[in-house]
């Protein structure tokens, strides 16, 4: 992988280092401020860890080419780097609807691959942007189940503000999509004749998810509402 690439003449996308560290508190302003704007999302992580990721080499920055950041990501292992995650990705508004999304996710999946071969890259999400992107990277929807057992795995959705979906569905459903790229399924799909090949099909599923997700969000949140009524009426009760 490239350590640095740069985008047309205006833009730097490179894995960060102690030189970024700076950036390490607006980032995470911004991470909470999308949150908020979505009403979903990133989980929260401090100027700390932020710096800790770009010290470790564990992260990519993009920045205009006067030094002006315009977006981040990171990665993470779980078990023993069996699980790997590109976490985190956020984009200035200022620089929103250019590519730098999808040019930050490529180079955060390619720096994935270089340290950890063998790994199968996940995902949360409930952007189908991101859902898109992650599809023309070969990655495919999988259950819950599928994704890391490690409570500090799903420690990281705890400061989401649908995290009690997925405590009260025992990590089974939340209003997130797991996502995975499988490296040994990849190879055998490009091992398997042509007749045998299939993947998913963003575009030809991206409407049908769309409206699924409208309904699991109906059911999920009246379910949360009803349990939340139901605790109020027991606790006037006692």
């Amino acid at each position: 992988m490239k350590n640095t690439v740069v985008v047309g003449s205006q833009f730097i996308i490179q894995a960060a280092n102690e030189n970024h560290l700076h950036f390490a508190e607006t980032i995470c302003n911004e991470m909470e401020e999308s949150a908020k704007k979505r009403g979903t999302g990133i989980a929260k992580r401090s100027p700390v860890y932020i710096m800790e990721k770009m010290i470790e080499g564990k992260a990519i920055i993009a920045t205009t080419t006067d030094n002006v950041w315009v977006g981040f990501c990171y990665i993470e292992t779980w078990e023993h780097g069996k699980f790997v995650a590109n976490s985190g990705l956020i984009v200035s508004p200022d620089f929103r609807n250019s590519g730098m999304a999808k040019a930050i996710k490529q180079k955060a999946f390619e720096l994935s691959r270089s340290k950890y071969p063998d790994a199968k890259i996940i995902g949360i999400t409930t952007s189908l942007p991101v859902m898109k992107i992650n599809s023309d990277l070969g990655y495919e929807p999988v259950t819950f189940s599928e994704l890391p057992a490690d409570d500090a795995f799903w420690k990281g959705c705890a400061s989401c503000v649908n995290y009690d979906v997925l405590t009260r569905t025992n990590r089974k459903h939340c209003l997130c999509t797991g996502m995975m790229y499988n490296p040994e399924e990849k190879k055998k799909q490009e091992q398997a004749p042509e007749v045998e090949k299939s993947s998913w099909d963003f575009l030809k599923e991206s409407s049908l998810y769309e409206r699924w997700m409208r309904i699991k969000q109906r059911i999920l949140l009246r379910r949360e509402e009803r349990a939340k009524k139901k605790n109020a009426e027991a606790a006037l009760v006692h």
